[in-house]
């Protein structure tokens, strides 16, 4: 079982139409299960989502995966994840 970190509004805006937060929030738990993945949907608060999900990939115990398209967060986690998936490849999923 994995932890995946998804980067909310990456996700959320990379198809059309966007998916609502609450929305993403229940496709992404109800994916989770299905899939036994423990998914956490990080959103902008105390610091920006990148921050916060580059932090917790340090701080978190593995097997990780991280959700996001964007290329900077990508190469921030790349050494600390197993799998990096993109977010509107896993927007498709949900």
């Amino acid at each position: 079982m994995a932890k995946v970190l998804v980067d909310g509004e990456n996700v959320r805006r990379s198809v059309w139409p966007n998916i609502g937060r609450d929305e993403l929030e229940r496709r992404a738990a109800a994916w989770g299960q299905e899939h036994g993945h423990e998914v956490i949907v990080v959103w902008e608060g105390p610091g920006t989502a990148d921050d916060r999900i580059a932090g917790e990939v340090r701080r978190l115990d593995g097997p990780l995966w991280v959700v996001t398209s964007d290329r900077e967060l990508r190469g921030r986690v790349a050494d600390y994840v197993e799998r990096v998936v993109g977010g509107g490849s896993f927007a498709r999923q949900l």
